[in-house]
């Protein structure tokens, strides 16, 4: 039974969401929906917790990420790879949209119910879930033009009836904030009425209406499914766009808020350990946003760490990485960051908003797009496009440089700019192509046009493995120094993802950081150089004697100061 507090708490939620547009009467049906939805599911289910600590890390994929000739049940073969090749260093799995979908590379979803049948189905998800973290997308913004919700939409049945959000002709869009730069609105004549439906990230993602609970329900009830098919992570696609009212910026709104509290009153309600993840491509005050007063997001993606970090590495001066990081809050247990350099999108320019001047954004851009970059716009007050995402490889982004600019120090800035991330307070998120350096696919771009594409590769199992095996392969050694150094962090217990992080400020050539753990026992300074001359940084000298955890038998001392070579990351331990 529900104790008297959690159900005050979820009627508190739908009364500030919908007091507006429905009765108490009817809020109370709704209540009791999700009251049953709940007990239903505790009684098959015993309390369990998640345990999150320094050992916690995540590789994202797609379920065909890797395949075998006949390209099914590539799941099955993801498995088999990480048996032989992920496991000892992840124990946490994001597999990206497996369901059945119409476009975007499984963001546009057909039915939240299935999983697409060319990569598996639910009993290869619960398998691999016995053993490890499961994290899946809650595609919740939108869902597929082509899927069975919006054709019942459009007959006025269930499911699907008023699923989608449309406005009138009188709507004022003028301060809506866009993630793309399409046409937003797309003209109906529905039921003998002349309406709009909203489409915030292409013709074919159809925005949903959340102003009808019976939509918030059925996405209860998905997440529901998820867990019984032993995902425990959800990451929430798109949310900050979920809701609209005429007039506003159409992003952020107070009952965008409100759901995300719901849906994690309902977790810390359900008899199994989850954690909600907000996917809020934003300005970094926005993005922190979605941690309420630690009663909204369990984590949230560090996006402003990607932008920054490369832009670090490329100008060589850590001036805008030093005051974010020293800018940025700590978090408490159940809350954690995200951190991640690259995904299977692309390097998102939002976050740096208000950290970078527009020159230096711009000069960025020139700098990207030297390198391979491909640029997906956004539109501003329907006018003119500002850049949303550069469009490459994490790889090819840090490849060459001004300084550099025939690639010499690629192989460096490359596994630095991972070391930094893996050493930083949160979770670390590595792309499953990140393991091997991947560069841009040129191919697969021209054959589809899609800016994103580039950054999707996807690998044939055996000719990952020879390569692998093949001790001078690019992809061989990056992902032996990759992994070893996701051995070594878990192994630290300064590097819990909620251990005292404090920024140490030694100039724009050089970028530092302590990390202490929380037993106060073990203490941990990451340093990087970020230029391709070597460096000796005034580091206080009981740091210097320290070992360095990355290379135990480097010569650190020189003048009774580190020598740090070009774009050399060092993890220095006091035990």
């Amino acid at each position: 039974m529900l104790s008297q507090i959690s159900k005050s708490k979820i009627k508190s939620k739908l009364n500030n969401i919908y007091k507006f547009s429905y009765s108490k009467k009817d809020l109370n049906l709704y209540f009791n929906e999700i009251k049953n939805i709940i007990q239903i599911f505790n009684k098959k289910n015993y309390k369990k917790k998640k345990i999150i600590s320094e050992k916690t890390s995540m590789v994202i994929c797609y379920g065909d990420n890797i395949f075998n000739y006949n390209k099914k049940n590539s799941i099955k073969v993801f498995q088999s790879f990480y048996q032989k090749k992920l496991k000892e260093y992840f124990d946490t799995v994001h597999f990206l949209p497996f369901y059945p979908s119409s476009s975007d590379s499984g963001f546009a979803v057909k039915d939240h119910y299935k999983i697409d049948s060319s990569l598996g189905n639910w009993s290869d998800i619960k398998k691999f879930s016995k053993k490890n973290n499961i994290m899946a997308d809650i595609v919740i913004n939108h869902s597929s033009a082509r899927g069975l919700w919006f054709k019942n939409f459009l007959k006025n049945k269930n499911p699907g009836k008023d699923y989608f959000f449309t406005v009138k002709p009188t709507f004022n869009i003028s301060k809506v904030i866009r993630a793309r730069d399409h046409k937003l609105l797309k003209e109906i004549n529905i039921f003998k009425k002349k309406e709009y439906l909203w489409r915030t990230f292409s013709a074919d993602q159809l925005d949903l209406n959340f102003k009808n609970p019976t939509v918030l329900l059925r996405f209860i009830k998905i997440m529901i499914n998820l867990i019984n098919h032993g995902v425990t992570i959800f990451r929430l696609d798109a949310i900050a766009y979920l809701w609209k009212e005429d007039g506003t910026k159409c992003i952020n709104l107070k009952q965008t808020h409100e759901i995300i509290k719901l849906l994690r009153i309902i977790c810390n309600i359900l008899n199994v350990g989850t954690i909600i993840v907000t996917e809020t491509n934003l300005p970094e005050k926005e993005n922190l946003s979605y941690f309420g007063k630690k009663d909204e997001a369990n984590w949230i993606y560090n996006f402003s760490l990607p932008p920054l970090l490369v832009h670090a590495f490329l100008f060589e001066d850590s001036s805008y990485l030093n005051e974010w990081s020293t800018k940025l809050p700590h978090l408490k247990k159940d809350n954690s960051y995200l951190n991640f350099i690259a995904s299977h999108d692309g390097i998102g320019m939002r976050p740096i908003e208000g950290i970078l001047n527009k020159t230096t954004i711009n000069n960025f851009l020139k700098r990207l797009k030297k390198n391979g970059s491909k640029f997906s716009y956004r539109k501003i007050q329907n006018k003119t496009r500002k850049v949303y995402e550069a469009n490459i490889t994490i790889f090819d982004a840090l490849y060459k440089s001004d300084f550099d600019k025939i690639g010499k120090f690629a192989n460096e800035r490359y596994i630095s700019a991972h070391a930094i991330m893996f050493a930083l307070e949160g979770v670390p998120a590595v792309y499953f192509n990140s393991l091997f350096a991947t560069s841009n696919d040129e191919q697969k771009y021209i054959i589809t046009g899609n800016n994103r594409d580039i950054n999707r590769y996807k690998w044939n199992k055996k000719n990952i493995l020879n390569l692998l095996k093949n001790k001078d392969s690019k992809q061989s050694y990056f992902y032996n120094t990759i992994t070893e150094l996701l051995d070594i962090r878990k192994k630290q217990k300064a590097f819990h993802p909620n251990s005292l992080r404090t920024n140490i400020n030694l100039g724009s050539q050089i970028f530092c950081f302590k990390r202490v753990s929380l037993d106060k026992k073990q203490t941990i300074i990451s340093i990087t150089n970020l230029t391709s001359k070597s460096r000796f940084p005034k580091l206080s000298k009981r740091y210097i004697l320290w070992k360095n955890l990355i290379n135990p038998k480097s010569k650190i001392i020189k003048k009774k100061s580190l020598k740090l070579r070009p774009f050399e990351t060092m993890w220095l331990t006091n035990i």
